[in-house]
């Protein structure tokens, strides 16, 4: 993080489960001893709350502020965790701001939150992602500074996904035998299965299905007030599946998880979507070759790139 010291900003371009945050850890400090204040700021809630404890036991003796809708510490301090809309309510405040999961949904496409990170800095910003869009990619040709990383921090490559496809007209009052099949082949390893579908009334559907058939599932979506206790419950294996929209396609890691995508071919999935998910499968360093797989009844160009970007990774 040379350039972040120099007062530059600097891309972190690294694959799902890198260690990216960890490796964040030096500047940060570094940073803090220096009387420096430090934002690490993501669009979505669930990498915050992913974030907190991690960053809570690896600065045990530093205040840290945490705020998120739903959760706002009162108190101020020099290390700020929270969503990016927390930083309207900042000028000028901080040395460093980390923004993790830089391309993900509301910010991109939203330039509010763009120009709120830019309102809220005196220093250095540090962009984290597995998947820079064109805007982060164009920056590097004018003179953002990068890191690559293209491999996990256990060393082994990142799980390639498998297309299968299938009839899914029925879905998801009907799950395909051959897909209800493979989920119990998963759970039959001990791992637990994590189900990611494109609509948000699918989730409870779909739940409901496996539910029927014996498996201890939940549904969890967006609008679900208890995502963050289900999430929870997922991680404790009180549950064998977990079904969800994209709103867990990034921040949440959970060890011996095998992925499936149900309608892989809805648009809702785009590439860079379909690779974050991808990316929720093979973090523990025993258990990296966790299945992954996309189900649906047709292939798209989303399906092929995703695909094809895993193996290239895997190869540099």
């Amino acid at each position: 993080m040379a350039s972040v010291t120099a007062g530059r900003d600097h891309l972190i371009w690294a694959v799902t489960g890198a260690g990216k945050t960890e490796m964040l850890f030096p500047t940060v400090a570094r940073m803090i001893q220096q009387q420096g204040r430090v934002a690490i700021v993501s669009p979505r809630i669930d990498v915050i709350r992913e974030l907190a404890p991690r960053f809570r036991a690896a600065f045990a003796t530093t205040p840290i502020t945490v705020r998120y809708g739903g959760h706002f510490d009162q108190t101020d301090s020099d290390l700020l965790l929270a969503t990016v809309h927390q930083l309207l309510r900042f000028y000028q405040a901080f040395d460093l701001i980390v923004v993790d999961e830089v391309d993900a949904f509301p910010m991109n496409g939203t330039p509010m939150l763009h120009q709120a990170v830019q309102q809220a800095r005196r220093g250095s910003v540090a962009y984290l992602t597995a998947t820079p869009d064109r805007v982060l990619k164009k920056a590097l040709y004018n003179g953002l500074g990068v890191s690559r990383l293209f491999r996990r921090f256990h060393g082994h490559p990142l799980p390639v996904p498998t297309i299968r496809l299938m009839n899914l007209q029925k879905v998801p009052r009907q799950l395909p035998t051959a897909m209800i099949t493979w989920i119990r082949q998963v759970l039959a390893t001990e791992r637990v299965c994590l189900l990611f579908v494109p609509k948000i009334s699918w989730a409870e559907q779909v739940a409901d299905v496996l539910r029927q058939l014996g498996l201890k599932t939940a549904g969890v979506a967006s609008t679900d007030p208890q995502r963050a206790e289900k999430v929870m419950a997922f991680r404790q294996r009180q549950l064998d599946v977990l079904v969800t929209t994209t709103i867990l396609e990034r921040g949440v890691t959970v060890t011996q998880c095998a992925v499936g995508v149900i309608a892989a071919a809805d648009r809702e999935f785009s590439a860079a979507a379909l690779i974050q998910i991808a990316g929720r499968a093979g973090r523990a360093a025993d258990s990296p070759d966790d299945p992954v797989v996309f189900f649906t009844d047709r292939y798209t160009l989303a399906l092929l790139v995703a695909k094809r970007q895993i193996v290239m990774m895997n190869g540099r």
